[in-house]
Parts: structure tokens; C-alpha cells; sequence
């Protein structure tokens, strides 16, 4: 109970700052659009839990054992090779090829990513990390946060049953755990289609502006009704005039090359209530 309790805070110790800096400062775990990274949180997270296994294993042994509790072909290390570094594997491969496929799709105009919308507190909503570029939930994203999520609770909570035997003898199997949903997440950035992303919209006056990526050939509509759309040479934002008919909320849809861009509800912004003096 002892050693559970030392490493429960040996584990706050070490997440505890690198959350509350990411919270404050998320540009570390952030993709080149703004937004939350699915793959470099996970792998970030898995680095943190492996350190921390090793860090407990380490203090432990040196006030228990010493030396001779490091040695055995059992050893509290011995899953070190064939569980973990297989379970860190999938996640840092993920990371690495998904930013390169990213990359190069963006460079040859095969996929848009938009910057993200800014927000008020300067702090990404965590709901990113499951999300696509267009705020919808993604369930390829989703079940890969989960699973490892699941994953990660697996080998905390085995550690912290026999914190003194060392790294949990888990199945050399779980890696697929986090190995397929690794390597879905990776079909799925090579797999995405360049769909058009609405991320905002203003109104001023009859002036449209809708702001996004992947407006290329672009066909606006207003509830169904189109719009002569005409792309910003400086923001690549679209510009429309919107008809005397057409009044807010309404729904807007870009259509690019037959892809059609996730519906995105624009809705009159609420002016701030006005004090009178009494």
C-alpha cells in the first residue's frame, strides 16, 4: 500500500506540471493546423507513463533490493523489450507517418487543413483530439483515444497492484491495443479526401465571408440556395452577397471538385445586454 501510494505521487509529480504547462501552452501537442494532435498527445502520454514506470522502478529498487533487485532473467525489467517498448512503438510510429503523409498532401493540394478557430481562454478543447477538422467526431480518432486510454488504465493499475515486482507481466499481445488503432489512424490520414472545411463565418451588412480550406472551383449554398462565391487572394476566405431572403441562422455548404463540406450553422452573434443607470 505503501509503494502505491509513493508512486501514485512520484506519477503526480511528473504529469502534474507537464499537464498544467500543456493546458496554459498547448502549442507542444498541436498539429500545423492549431488544433490538438491525436498522435502526438498519445505518444506524449505514453512517454510520461513509461518514465514513470521506470523512475518508481528505479526508487524502489535502490531502497529494497539495491543492485541485486535489478538482476534475474526475471527481473522487474524483463517485459521491458518484448510489452512496452512494442506498446510506445505504435504510438511514435503514428506520429512520425502521419505528420509526413500530412505534410506531403498539404504541399500537393490533396488535402486541406485549415487553421483552427481561435478561442477566447487561448486553450484547445479536448474534444480535438477525437474530432476532424470540421468539429465532428471521427471515429477513427475516437477509437484510437480510446483503446489507448484503456491501454494506458491497464498498466497503471496492474503496476500500482505489485508496485514491487516491476513492470506488470501483461500479454506480449496487448501491443495491438495500441498498434492497430495506431496503424488505422495512419490508413486513415493517407486515406482522408480533400473534402472543402468551413471553420467560421461573419455577416456584415449582405457581405458573407466563409473562412476555411480547400475552396478550390467552390460552389456555396445558403439552405440549399447557391451563392456566386468568389475566393480572397489574401485569405483564401470566399466572399458571397447574401440575399435580402436569407436571413441568420441558416446552414452553409461548400462544394469543391463533387465534395461536398461538412454543413456549418452560422447563427446572428448576441449582442452584449445594455446597464442603464437608474
Amino acid at each position: 500500500m505503501a509503494s502505491a501510494l509513493c508512486a501514485l505521487l512520484l506519477l503526480a509529480a511528473l504529469a502534474g506540471p507537464i499537464c498544467l504547462r500543456l493546458r496554459r501552452h498547448p502549442a507542444f501537442v498541436t498539429g500545423r493546423d492549431g488544433r490538438l494532435s491525436t498522435s502526438t498527445t498519445l505518444a506524449l502520454a505514453w512517454t510520461v507513463i513509461l518514465v514513470w514506470l521506470l523512475l518508481t522502478i528505479l526508487a524502489h529498487g535502490l531502497t529494497a533490493g539495491g543492485v541485486a533487485y535489478f538482476r534475474g532473467p526475471d527481473g522487474p525489467l524483463s517485459p521491458l523489450t518484448t510489452v512496452y517498448l512494442p506498446l510506445l512503438g505504435g504510438p511514435y510510429v503514428a506520429l512520425i507517418a502521419a505528420k509526413a503523409v500530412v505534410g506531403l498532401r498539404v504541399e500537393r493540394g490533396t488535402l486541406a487543413k485549415p487553421a483552427a478557430p481561435p478561442t477566447t481562454s487561448g486553450r484547445r478543447p479536448l474534444r480535438e483530439l477525437i474530432a476532424n477538422d470540421s468539429g465532428r467526431t471521427d471515429l477513427v480518432d475516437l477509437q484510437y483515444v480510446a483503446l489507448s486510454t484503456v491501454t494506458m488504465l491497464y498498466v497503471v493499475l496492474f503496476f500500482l497492484a505489485d508496485v514491487g515486482a516491476g513492470l506488470p507481466r501483461l500479454p506480449e499481445e496487448i501491443w495491438a491495443l495500441t498498434g492497430a488503432p495506431a496503424g488505422a489512424y495512419l490508413v486513415n490520414k493517407m486515406a482522408t479526401r480533400a473534402n472543402p472545411v468551413i471553420t467560421g463565418a461573419s455577416l456584415s451588412g449582405d457581405r458573407l465571408t466563409v473562412e476555411g480550406g480547400g475552396f478550390t472551383d467552390t460552389r456555396l449554398t445558403v439552405d440549399d440556395t447557391p451563392l456566386e462565391a468568389r475566393p480572397d487572394p489574401v485569405t483564401g476566405a470566399l466572399t458571397a452577397t447574401l440575399p435580402p431572403s436569407a436571413k441568420p441562422p441558416f446552414t452553409l455548404v461548400a462544394t469543391s471538385r463533387g465534395l461536398r463540406s461538412d454543413p456549418y450553422r452560422y447563427e446572428a452573434p448576441t449582442l452584449p445586454a445594455q446597464h442603464t443607470a437608474g
